[in-house]
């Protein structure tokens, strides 16, 4: 696609081939369907993982040389740290990997670099991890295990080729890492339908191996595919398959949240649901969410209030970048200058449309309309389809007197309320 125009007619297309905006008026959540998963043992994996953390520490404690105690270790921190939302386990974990690496041989150094890159990944240091992986990958190494987490890294900085080079290398439809790859390549592409059909894929050999940790990873990502396509209900049903399968599982109860705020308009047991994870997974972006629902009900000085939490918790230097494109859009309009900062770093880190469209929304609130008008002309127009950016082009293409476009983005946008959420929305019925 070389251009904007071309983008939003194949946006079109895919929106009535794939049902993308059709949010399932006549289906309703029942509070029966999840409140049970509210009151179950909130912290049950959590609990887990702290004891596997102790057993392994003891191990070491014992025998500081044992490498075969590491991994353990370290993964076990990094399960607390994605039960709890605590950042400093992630950092634990990392530190456990380096030690690893340290004192291990070559043959069994790239097991161990190879997890500390997924520990990179997790904090959103994706240079880190291809360096890394590229390193291991050069020398004695499991190759095809190395070029999945390769594929992973090369789509999130936008080195599309290599990542599409690297898919052709990895394809086998019957395999379930190959699967998810391929589906991330699909929505990556634009073609939810097609995303959904490998992840479908996916599942089922999940299923059939009655696999507990794939069908929950399964089920909680086909669930967002799902909400991206428009289909609530299937993404609503296949959450409750995920919390049905870990009832402590955050995403999923996130993911209902969102369904009870942006389809139902439902913020009170949206915001119940979220106070709940707050308790238990305590994460900066839960904020921004409450703080856009507290807008959406007209309180501002609420929204305000919670848009500090956010920076309150964001701002733990541990956090690294992991939190820049959340900081960038609570930032725009309160501070655009140190929004544009961050979204100059977001681009130098992951030069994708993803990051270029913020660094045009800074640009913008410096009323730097030609440089915004150029960074979307250059890295945004025909590139994605995602809601978020198709707005903010919009609001750049406006700022620019290009009204045209900005009609057909609009058109585009309509069915999107579910992705961008009411408040948001409202930016797309003013356009």
């Amino acid at each position: 696609m070389k251009n904007i125009f071309a983008c939003i007619c194949v946006s079109l297309l895919l929106l009535a081939c794939d049902g993308r905006g059709d949010t399932d008026i006549r289906f309703e959540t029942n509070p029966k369907d999840y409140t049970a998963f509210l009151e179950e043992n909130p912290i049950k994996s959590y609990t887990e993982a702290w004891q596997e953390k102790e057993f392994w520490s003891k191990r070491l404690g014992a025998d500081s040389t044992g490498v075969g105690d590491m991994g353990p270790l370290a993964g076990a921190y990094s399960k607390l740290f994605e039960t709890s939302g605590d950042i400093q386990y992630l950092k634990d974990a990392e530190t456990v990997y380096k030690k690893a690496i340290t004192v291990s041989s070559v043959k069994i150094q790239d097991g161990y670099k190879r997890a500390l890159a997924k520990n990179y990944i997790s904090q959103h240091r994706f240079k880190d991890a291809i360096a890394l992986l590229e390193e291991s990958y050069a020398g004695i190494s499991n190759k095809h295990a190395t070029e999945l987490l390769l594929f992973d890294c090369y789509l999130e900085v936008g080195a599309y080729l290599k990542a599409e080079q690297l898919l052709k290398t990895l394809e086998n439809i019957n395999q379930f890492d190959y699967l998810i790859r391929i589906s991330k390549w699909s929505d990556h592409k634009g073609d939810v339908s097609a995303a959904i059909g490998y992840m479908e894929k996916a599942l089922a050999i999940a299923d059939s191996r009655n696999n507990l940790a794939l069908q929950i990873w399964a089920n909680s990502n086909i669930a967002t595919f799902y909400g991206h396509q428009g289909a609530i209900k299937k993404s609503y049903d296949h959450y409750l398959k995920t919390l049905a399968l870990q009832a402590d599982h955050h995403y999923a109860k996130k993911g209902i949240a969102w369904i009870l705020y942006s389809k139902e308009d439902n913020t009170t047991q949206a915001g119940v649901i979220i106070d709940h994870l707050l308790k238990h997974h305590r994460v900066p972006e839960y904020y921004l969410i409450k703080a856009e629902m507290a807008s959406y009900q007209g309180n501002s000085k609420q929204s305000k209030e919670h848009v500090q939490q956010f920076f309150t918790l964001a701002n733990n230097p541990l956090y690294g970048e992991m939190y820049n494109t959340h900081k960038i859009m609570a930032l725009v309009d309160i501070d655009p200058q140190r929004a544009l900062q961050l979204a100059k770093q977001e681009v130098d880190n992951r030069a994708i449309p993803q990051s270029y469209h913020l660094l045009a929304l800074a640009q913008l609130a410096l009323n730097q309309k030609q440089q915004a008008l150029s960074t979307i002309t250059n890295h945004v127009d025909g590139k994605t389809n995602e809601p978020m950016a198709l707005l903010h082009s919009a609001l750049v293409y406006k700022a620019n007197d290009m009204q045209e476009k900005v009609s057909l983005l609009k058109t585009a946008l309509l069915p999107a309320r579910f992705e961008l959420g009411p408040q948001i929305y409202k930016k797309v019925l003013a356009l």
